[in-house]
């Protein structure tokens, strides 16, 4: 008998499956993808050895986290561009810069973030 109920661990399970398919396919496909998680997997754990405030660590994991997601969104908005009009067209470029524009934004909020939340403890742990 198929559940009315609106929570489904199935539907949360097969999500969880889709999601898993995209980052799969972000690895494997997305050089950009690739090099901002490694980006990531070098910040997060530095940032966390500092021992910053709590408030200034959940800004940088947070921003760290929306550079990610920018650069799946915008690999999803490129893939479908491509699939819609595989030729060249002013709207399809629009679209695929404005995606690559989000990603820069994201990476220069987390840059100038990082520098000036994390930088000076850094800089302080480092041998002058």
């Amino acid at each position: 008998m198929k559940s009315t109920n609106a929570f489904s661990l199935v539907r949360v399970f097969r999500a969880a499956q889709y999601s898993e398919q995209g980052i799969r396919s972000a690895w494997r496909d997305e050089a950009a993808f690739r090099q901002e998680l490694v980006l990531v997997l070098l910040l997060a754990p530095l940032t966390l050895w500092l021992s910053l405030p709590r408030t200034d660590t959940v800004i940088l994991l947070a921003l760290m986290g929306l550079v990610l997601v920018t650069e799946l969104l915008n690999s999803g908005l490129e893939a479908v561009v491509d699939r819609a009009s595989p030729d060249i067209h002013v709207l399809a470029a629009k679209a695929k810069d404005c995606g690559s524009a989000a990603v820069l934004i994201a990476l220069a909020m987390l840059a100038m973030a990082w520098l000036m939340l994390a930088g000076p403890t850094l800089w302080a742990h480092l041998p002058h």
